[in-house]
């Protein structure tokens, strides 16, 4: 009996290896995301303003696009922010690259200097929409915030806020970054900042982002959406969601004649943004079955992943 329930174990753990992927490959996926999520989130409760996670902006001076983590905006500054969710003792080698010792040693390239291509990259992608950046306005930071970070190096960077630096951030008053950044509006007209406030804004809300998958066991997926699969009739009635025309989808699930159905609240969204203004919204509700599948590829993935749509929360789509 114990030999066929062993037998029994091993032969699942191979059907969802193969179906539905690693899990182990996928919890060190979503926790790298969790963690620009996570602070994301602090990010806006201690200083207000926008924030916006996985941009992927394209690069005219290489024809490739850069992935920003997270851009905070509060009036009159801004700052460009790289997440670097790593454990292990770090040290920082002569030319700038970060010896990560976790069990297993690895080299990352120079988080800083990434992080300010990131931000110059940015500001050039606002400037070819339209709306001049005033000289200064963008900072850049990198920011540790895994509790099992350790290090041998007494100082880094200025620009790197390091997990115990991060934990004692306090707010500032008016919104202020502690010193992060110069403030480029300060001291200027208030319908100049509002004005160039409000552009800034809307490029960055219609920038090219990453879509984004939330699961129901509170874990964030960047990457990209590819399609549906199920029952024919399934996809059939999912026709309707179009990235051309759908921002997010919200999943519930519900049981119908004692079957197990997820329904979808989609909102609609007109995503003409050539006018500057506010778009129009609208939502409906498609209902199939719980088993339906969503395909999405995690960024800097090579695997194409599989998930039951009763396993996703909400899915947020870029345009």
């Amino acid at each position: 009996m114990w030999v066929e329930v062993i037998c029994g174990f091993i032969f699942y753990r191979l059907f969802r290896r193969f179906s539905y992927g690693s899990h182990d490959a996928l919890d060190l996926e979503t926790s790298g995301f969790n963690a620009i999520f996570s602070v994301a989130n602090r990010l806006e409760k201690l200083y207000g303003g926008k924030v916006y996670v996985g941009l992927h902006i394209p690069d005219a001076d290489t024809g490739s696009r850069q992935n920003i983590d997270i851009v905070l905006v509060t009036k009159g500054e801004a700052a460009v922010i790289s997440v670097e969710n790593l454990a292990g003792f770090v040290s920082v080698n002569e030319d700038g690259s970060w010896t990560c010792d976790g069990g297993r040693t690895v080299c990352h390239h120079d988080p800083v200097s990434e992080a300010k291509e990131q931000a110059s990259v940015l500001e050039s992608y606002i400037e070819q929409r339209g709306v001049s950046v005033p000289e200064g306005y963008f900072s850049y930071k990198v920011v540790i915030p895994n509790p099992k970070f350790r290090t041998y190096y007494k100082k880094f960077p200025s620009e790197v806020i390091t997990y115990d630096q991060w934990v004692q951030i306090k707010p500032e008053p008016k919104g202020m970054f502690s010193g992060w950044i110069k403030g480029a509006f300060r001291g200027g007209k208030k319908e100049m900042q509002e004005s160039f406030h409000q552009q800034l804004n809307f490029i960055l809300s219609t920038a090219p982002m990453w879509d984004r998958m939330e699961l129901k066991d509170n874990k964030y997926i960047l990457g990209e959406f590819l399609e549906f699969k199920g029952k024919q009739e399934d996809i059939l009635a999912l026709r309707i969601i179009k990235r051309s025309k759908v921002s997010r989808l919200i999943i519930q699930k519900i049981s119908m004649f004692g079957l197990a159905h997820s329904k979808l609240q989609v909102l609609y969204s007109c995503r003409d943004y050539r006018s500057g203004g506010a778009s129009a919204s609208e939502w409906k509700e498609v209902t199939v079955r719980s088993s339906t599948e969503v395909i999405f590829q995690p960024q800097n993935s090579t695997e194409v992943r599989k998930f039951k749509i009763s396993s996703i929360k909400s899915l947020s789509l870029s345009a």
